[in-house]
C-alpha cells in the first residue's frame, strides 16, 4: 500500500507532468483564465490519460512487446488516444453542450496534448504492471488537473489587480507559471532528503 502512495505523490506532486516534465502547456495556458473551464478541461484530460493509458498498456503487452513492433509504439499510442478523445468529447457535448462550448478547439486538442502521450510513454520506460500503470497514469492526470485549477485560480485574481501595462495579459500569466513551478519544485527538493 505504501508504494502506490509514494507512487501516487510521486506522480502527482513530484513529478508533476506540466511544472516538472514541461508537457501539456499549450492546453495549460489556453484554457486557464477560468477556473470553471480548467475544471472542465481537467476532468476530460484525466478520463483520456486514464483510460488511453490502461487501453496502451494492453497494446504493449499483447502486441508491441511479443511482436516486437516497438517501433509502432507512437502511432499506436496516439491512434488509442485519439479513440479516447473522441469518446470524449461526445460525452461532454451530449452531457454538458455548456462545457463543450466554453472548452472549444482545446478539447479536441486532448489528442495533441503531449501531456497525455508522454505519461503512456513513460507508463512503458517504467516497466509498470497494470494497477501501477493505472494508479501511474490516474495521479499524473490528477496533478495536472491539480496545477490547471491552481493556476487557473491564480489568473482570475490577477486579472482584477493592478498589473503594469507591459506585464499584462500572456507576460504575466508566463511568470506565474514560473512562480508555481518553483514552488513545486519544493516537492522534488523533499524526496532526496
Amino acid at each position: 500500500m505504501e508504494h502506490y502512495l509514494l507512487l501516487i505523490i510521486s506522480a502527482a506532486l513530484v513529478s508533476n507532468v506540466v511544472l516538472m516534465r514541461f508537457l501539456g502547456l499549450c492546453s495549460f495556458m489556453g484554457v486557464t483564465t477560468r477556473v470553471d473551464t480548467a475544471i472542465g478541461m481537467g476532468a476530460a484530460t484525466t478520463f483520456c490519460i486514464t483510460i488511453s493509458a490502461m487501453i496502451d498498456w494492453g497494446v504493449e503487452k499483447a502486441l508491441l512487446e511479443p511482436y516486437e513492433l516497438g517501433y509502432l509504439r507512437t502511432v499506436t499510442f496516439i491512434l488509442v488516444i485519439a479513440a479516447a478523445v473522441q469518446f470524449t468529447e461526445a460525452v461532454v457535448r451530449k452531457v454538458s453542450p455548456a462545457m463543450f462550448q466554453m472548452l472549444g478547439i482545446y478539447l479536441p486538442l486532448i489528442t495533441t496534448n503531449c501531456a497525455v502521450l508522454g505519461v503512456n510513454l513513460l507508463l512503458v520506460e517504467g516497466k509498470m504492471n497494470f494497477i501501477e500503470s493505472t494508479v501511474f497514469a490516474l495521479a499524473s492526470s490528477l496533478g495536472y488537473s491539480l496545477v490547471m485549477v491552481l493556476f487557473a485560480g491564480l489568473r482570475e485574481r490577477i486579472a482584477l489587480a493592478d498589473v503594469p501595462r507591459l506585464f499584462a495579459g500572456p507576460p504575466i500569466g508566463f511568470i506565474t507559471a514560473s512562480l508555481l513551478a518553483l514552488a513545486f519544485m519544493g516537492f522534488s527538493g523533499m524526496s532526496t532528503n
